[in-house]
């Protein structure tokens, strides 16, 4: 039992919040995945009935907002804007991506469901001063923050989907459409080394072609 969910005096049991609702769902989310996120799982986790989350959260896809956010904000919670635009793009997508592959079973989940805008706001706002001091407008920085987001994120669903054993060129290729793949095949060193270069090249295509894009079209 969840210690913050002991009984307390009278028999009754402690108060569980938000916090601990979401911080009980990541933990089943790493041990055992997606699937194990159910009301009666995660209640049976802290030690309640599965009918006192809903006094906290009206459901599971509330739940599953609360894991996509917690992750999200707790993995850029530090962001340093720094001097130029172009490194704190780089240090965003870094700082995304150590979050995904800490949580590999968690990829899928923040493939589908969105960050909240209040969670989101203030990363994008730390971002946005860089881009403005810059003279990039808001449009535009939105458009470069987002495509760096969404390789990052698709670059980390292709990874924890590889299969073991696709250390090579071809193989890593192939293990991208092997959607049976497991999750534990990034833990082969040649594949790790691969996967990373292949980040970074692209990471470094993005920035490197938006420094030098023109007004959008």
């Amino acid at each position: 039992m969840n210690q913050a969910s002991r009984p307390g005096r009278g028999g009754r049991p402690a108060q569980i919040s938000v916090e601990q609702i979401t911080a009980a769902a990541v933990d089943l989310l790493d041990r055992e995945g997606l699937e194990a996120l159910t009301m009666r799982r995660i209640g049976a986790h802290l030690g309640v009935a599965a009918m006192s989350l809903y006094r906290h959260l009206p459901g599971r896809d509330a739940i599953l907002s609360a894991v996509v956010n917690h992750l999200f904000a707790t993995a850029l919670a530090d962001l340093d804007a720094g001097p130029t635009w172009t490194g704190a793009l780089t240090r965003f997508a870094v700082a995304y991506r150590r979050m995904l592959l800490a949580h590999p079973n968690a990829v899928p989940l923040l493939a589908t469901h969105p960050v909240d805008p209040e969670t989101a706001v203030p990363v994008l706002a730390v971002l946005l001063e860089g881009f403005a001091a810059a003279g990039v407008d808001q449009d535009e920085a939105l458009i470069r923050i987002q495509s760096v987001g969404v390789f990052t994120l698709g670059h980390a669903l292709a990874q924890v989907g590889a299969r073991p054993g696709a250390a090579d060129v071809e193989g890593a290729v192939d293990a991208v459409a092997d959607a049976g793949g497991s999750r534990d095949a990034g833990q082969d060193p040649e594949a790790l080394d691969y996967y990373q270069r292949w980040f970074d090249a692209g990471l470094r295509a993005l920035v490197i072609g938006f420094d030098h894009r023109g007004a959008p079209v």
